[in-house]
């Protein structure tokens, strides 16, 4: 039986323990490395060489999607597998978007996690089946990249005058994309467009 290699990403340390326990009482997985912060992903996984890179969405100083993605592109043969403690429906299609193998709950029984890791190893995606119905009811994003940064900027509490500042535009073209994003989420004012966009992983 060919054992399979597989880094863990995750900044909790009790959490990173736990699934490193849970995959090294497999008889054919064996944990390589372990990591705590998204920019240690790709260098550590660059000197293992792991089948499977299982990353928590959630990591300081990079991101896990955005680890996902440079690890794809510099490690090819490495298979990615997202945890994630929310089921942002938006969040899954951004992951499907850089090429993340399977996403995963953290909540999910701890069995589907061997065979979660198994599956994306063998080249199948993996992907929780409520979070994939959920992504499917959704839809698309309709804000194009410029109303994510603008209300990205606005959920963190920057003005129009502010925003306009950061992106180098007029304050009224802010305006603009703050009207059109609430018009195109069907919400009631910015602050409802914001928590849409949040609970569908559109900002984070």
């Amino acid at each position: 039986m060919l054992e399979l290699k597989v880094l863990i990403a995750e900044d909790v340390h009790m959490v990173r323990g736990a699934l490193a326990a849970l995959l090294t009482l497999e008889p054919d997985i064996s944990v390589v490395a372990e990591v705590e912060c998204g920019d240690m992903v790709v260098p550590m996984a660059l000197k293992t060489k792991p089948d499977v890179a299982v990353i928590d969405i959630d990591m300081p100083r990079m991101d896990g999607l955005t680890a996902a993605q440079i690890l794809h592109e510099k490690l090819p043969s490495c298979r990615t597998l997202i945890l994630t403690g929310m089921g942002r429906p938006g969040t899954l299609r951004r992951a499907l978007a850089v090429s993340v193998s399977g996403f995963l709950l953290k909540d999910a029984p701890a069995d589907q996690l061997a065979a979660a890791v198994r599956g994306v190893a063998a080249g199948r995606r993996i992907v929780d089946p409520q979070l994939a119905l959920s992504a499917w009811d959704i839809g698309e994003n309709p804000l194009s990249g410029r109303e994510i940064e603008v209300l990205h900027l606005a959920s963190k509490g920057a003005e129009a005058e502010e925003i306009a500042a950061t992106l180098h535009l007029s304050v009224g073209t802010v305006r603009n994309h703050l009207t059109k994003i609430v018009t195109k989420l069907n919400a009631r004012n910015r602050v409802d467009a914001i928590r849409i966009a949040t609970e569908a992983g559109w900002i984070h």
